[in-house]
């Protein structure tokens, strides 16, 4: 599985990221994607529009849906699949095998990338 992924990085995630890095720039956006990527650390948005669902009689079953969506979620890819897999990120496998760093607008993370929790 690691020389799948591996192969995958190098001809399809790197040159990707670099062509993002040496192409895609615009301050305004720069300044705002940070903002909304935050807002989706942690699933605190989706957490936190369960708990209002939660709160109000006439959505609670949506509540409680989405409830058992994110530990599901939870569950299958952050604690089964994501170990199983073991993907490190994309700018970690440059940095490890290229030593280039790929200039990020957030912090870097250091969990495993897939399955995404965008994705989840």
């Amino acid at each position: 599985m690691e020389a799948i992924f591996n192969f995958l990085a190098e001809h399809f995630d790197l040159p990707i990221l670099d062509w993002i890095a040496e192409n895609l720039h615009c301050d305004f956006l720069d300044a705002v994607m940070p903002v909304i990527t935050a807002l989706a650390n942690a699933g605190i948005f989706w957490i936190a529009l369960t708990v209002l669902l939660l709160a109000l009689p006439k959505h609670r079953r949506t509540g409680v849906a989405m409830s058992f969506a994110l530990i599901m979620g939870l569950i299958v890819c952050n604690l089964i699949l994501k170990p199983a897999f073991a993907r490190i990120r994309p700018y970690d496998y440059q940095l490890e095998h290229y030593g280039k760093v790929i200039p990020l607008l957030i912090d870097a993370m250091h969990d495993y990338s897939f399955p995404s929790g965008h994705t989840m």
